[in-house]
């Protein structure tokens, strides 16, 4: 006698996100994509200030090992009104950093949807999707997102003509990887 194999269904693939806050706005970022949330005041004295016209979300750089980190303002990123920025996330395997102004919770997403092709220009780059969480969509971004190819150039340029010191070349932070 043969039984009909039990169909099994497939169980919903989680993931660790963090929701936070720009301006008025919530996102979520995977949390593997955070290597290190920092207050805004632990960055005193130790980021150098930068100023790139065509990129003015980023106000700030500092050196990690043998790159720049660029610091990316997400409320200038997202198009929304500027608000003090609180904390700043340092991202895992880019070359930047976020400011935002704080931190909602930390939950696991299960579902991650496809953007609606209203999302049709630079924002298809920003995010990775939507998810639904209390009964709010909420965009997931990538961290990928944040600075173009394009703008790392500009940026590397740039703080190529500036000079670090070597005491700001280390930083103050303890960012060793």
């Amino acid at each position: 006698m043969q039984f009909a194999a039990a169909h099994k269904t497939p169980h919903a693939r989680t993931e660790q996100i963090i929701l936070f806050r720009c301006s008025t706005q919530v996102f979520a970022i995977s949390s593997a994509s955070v290597q290190e949330v920092r207050s805004v005041d632990s960055l005193a004295g130790s980021p150098m200030e930068i100023e790139e016209p065509s990129v003015p979300k980023v106000r700030h750089m500092f050196r990690r090992g043998e790159q720049n980190l660029y610091v990316v303002n997400g409320a200038v990123h997202f198009g929304l009104r500027p608000s003090p920025a609180s904390l700043i996330f340092l991202l895992r395997r880019a070359r930047t950093a976020l400011l935002i102004d704080g931190i909602d919770k930390m939950t696991t997403m299960t579902r991650l949807q496809a953007l609606p092709s209203a999302f049709c220009h630079e924002e298809r780059v920003w995010y990775r999707g939507l998810t639904v969480l209390d009964q709010s969509v909420i965009p997931v971004v990538s961290p990928e997102g944040f600075l173009t190819t394009d703008e790392l150039f500009l940026l590397d340029a740039l703080a190529g003509r500036m000079r670090v010191p070597e005491s700001e070349a280390v930083g103050e932070m303890g960012l060793g990887l």
